[in-house]
């Protein structure tokens, strides 16, 4: 989970949010906007395979994804993503490295997707404006926030501890992701998920 669940949204209404940020002219701004392709994807569509290099990266209109990678034979999730984010493999997209993590989605989804050339191009010509460098820079630091945020709950929080924390801070997640998604997210079977349900609801 990157950001907050929110209604799908046009590409110019998600974009036009960080306009005000970006002192760059109308036309500079049509042009780096344009860039983008929307794409229409069921459920369950690859985006991108574990080992293979990410070219693109993508801006959720409707739908949700989620990041996973294979551990002998057995899909581990570790992130969702929802309607406004961004996603893609970064250290693979920047660098050109084989990415360690699939991208998946989980359900019919509405994508608004930039080549790596052209984001290149983007940041070449915008690197020196502080304004959008700290917006990037922002965006990173928050990516890597949620994965520290993820593996310090693994050390600190029982598993019932952590299912609750999506109760309380994420229900949207818990009412649209599979629950053998949500158990291999909290590091538990689908079964011990069962039983942590079965036990808070005879708590109430």
């Amino acid at each position: 989970m990157s950001a907050k669940h929110a209604a799908p949204v046009s590409l110019s209404t998600i974009l036009e949010k960080f306009r005000d940020k970006f002192p760059v002219s109308p036309e500079k701004w049509q042009e780096y906007t344009g860039q983008f392709q929307r794409i229409q994807v069921p459920a369950k569509t690859i985006l991108l395979k574990e080992g293979e290099i990410s070219r693109k990266a993508y801006l959720i209109e409707k739908g949700c994804l989620r990041v996973w990678f294979d551990n002998k034979g057995e899909e581990v999730t570790f992130q969702f993503f929802f309607e406004n984010c961004t996603v893609s493999s970064i250290e693979s997209f920047k660098k050109g490295t084989p990415s360690l993590f699939s991208l998946e989605t989980i359900e019919p989804c509405t994508l608004w997707w930039i080549d790596k050339n052209d984001v290149d191009r983007l940041l070449e010509e915008v690197s020196e404006i502080p304004s959008m460098r700290n917006q990037i820079m922002n965006t990173l630091f928050e990516r890597t926030l949620h994965y520290m945020q993820h593996f310090l709950s693994f050390v600190r929080d029982t598993p019932q501890e952590r299912y609750e924390n999506l109760l309380n801070h994420h229900p949207y997640l818990i009412q649209r992701v599979p629950q053998h998604y949500i158990a291999s997210y909290l590091g538990i079977s689908r079964v011990h998920l069962s039983r942590i349900k079965n036990k808070l609801a005879r708590g109430k």
